[in-house]
């Protein structure tokens, strides 16, 4: 059996990124090889160990604080772009792998930070993607052969509970400290639901932030695992946007048989059902009208909840461990990467709207008016005397 080491970023608190890779170094484990956790952070007060545990409930051996506490091994796992050389340099012979959950040059502007991301690419490690379109993209920009295995759900946590009602509601995965989550268009689109249909109930989740917004709305914060399903069971839509990769929360929204919107984007062609989901065009508007259309129609919402279920079969948490368990052993042993072309699964061209909100040009137009108004009304008679004799003129 195999000594691997995983060189993971600072741990953050919610991180789904960090629970994937955790969850799978633990699977390695019970299959009987040996993961030595390096955590970048070298602050630490708490054991290594006991922090992953109390941050995601999985319980690993040996975790330490520094990438330089590495030692020889037989097998190093890249896990963020800057990892990549890092694992690239180090000064023994061992398999190398990078494990890609996302496009992390999206993260950045076009500069230093952007290249340097997609350089990433170049040093030679095998990449072990989740999910297709990631895997797709190595081998169409980077002309790279990656492996991949599919996303899974815990099965055990994502369900549809029919015990609990319904709500007229919208839940949005709100996380406005990550860019690529698109919280901003994601909250335009909410008011002009709001906006449209007052009655609506808008959940926000996903970040201890909280900020104040000009449509009514509950900030539910960071939520267990169980209480994000009793969220989705509630809901009668969610409405998730990810702009470098495909998210997992869509994943877990349909095994709770919510409908979902996301964003028409490629990083979203390749693992999603087009009856399952409605992928809008990346306009507030356009996602907006997408939400209203579920909303507005039981028979839909009810086809795209079914749909998703039966979309989600077999992509249990079990099913994602043996894939990349597969990927990892094939990796590891030399085997040729599949080759063959990836085809989109979602078939459908974006959902889009013709309406064009006219709040944005209103809303100055009557600030401006309204200005005007507030002066005048305080001038003396005199003078708007004269300012009706001009304008008559």
């Amino acid at each position: 059996m195999a000594n691997i080491s995983w060189f993971i970023p600072q741990l953050i608190e919610g991180s789904g990124g960090h629970r994937t890779m955790l969850q799978h170094a633990e699977f390695l484990e019970s299959k009987g090889h040996n993961c030595i956790i390096y955590l970048e952070d070298k602050s630490g007060k708490t054991e290594g160990c006991d922090l992953i545990f109390n941050l995601f409930r999985i319980r690993l051996k040996n975790v330490f604080y520094g990438w330089d506490k590495f030692q020889p091994c037989d097998v190093a796992v890249a896990t963020i772009w800057y990892s990549a050389p890092f694992v690239a340099s180090l000064p023994f012979d061992c398999k190398r792998l990078y494990f890609v959950q996302d496009y992390e040059a999206y993260f950045n502007p076009v500069g230093d930070s952007y290249l340097m991301a997609e350089n990433s690419y170049s040093y030679g490690l095998i990449p072990i993607t989740i999910g297709r379109w990631l895997r797709y993209k190595l081998k169409n920009d980077f002309s790279i052969n990656a492996f991949h295995f599919e996303f899974g759900v815990n099965n055990k946590i994502y369900k549809r509970i029919n015990t609990i009602p319904k709500q007229k509601a919208i839940c949005f995965i709100y996380q406005p400290d990550k860019p690529r989550r698109c919280s901003r268009i994601g909250i335009e689109a909410l008011g002009i639901v709001k906006h449209s249909m007052p009655d609506v109930k808008i959940y926000l989740y996903g970040s201890t932030i909280k900020e104040n917004l000009w449509f009514e709305h509950e900030n539910l914060g960071l939520l267990p695992l169980d209480s994000c399903n009793e969220l989705y069971n509630k809901c009668a839509v969610g409405l998730c946007i990810s702009s470098s990769n495909p998210s997992r929360v869509p994943f877990e929204m349909m095994q709770s048989g919510l409908p979902v919107v996301e964003i028409w984007r490629e990083n979203n062609l390749y693992d999603f059902d087009h009856d399952a989901m409605l992928l809008c065009k990346q306009t507030p508007e356009s996602i907006a009208e997408g939400l209203m259309k579920i909303l507005n129609d039981d028979s839909l919402a009810k086809h795209m909840g079914e749909s998703g279920e039966k979309f989600m079969v077999g992509r249990t948490l079990e099913n994602e461990n043996e894939g990349f368990y597969d990927a990892f052993l094939s990796a590891i042993n030399n085997t040729d990467s599949v080759t063959t072309d990836l085809v989109r699964s979602y078939k459908r061209p974006p959902f889009e709207t013709k309406n064009i909100r006219p709040d944005i040009a209103n809303t100055l137009y009557n600030q401006n008016n309204n200005l005007m108004k507030r002066i005048y009304s305080k001038l003396p008679l005199s003078i708007k005397n004269k300012i009706r004799s001009f304008i008559k003129s």
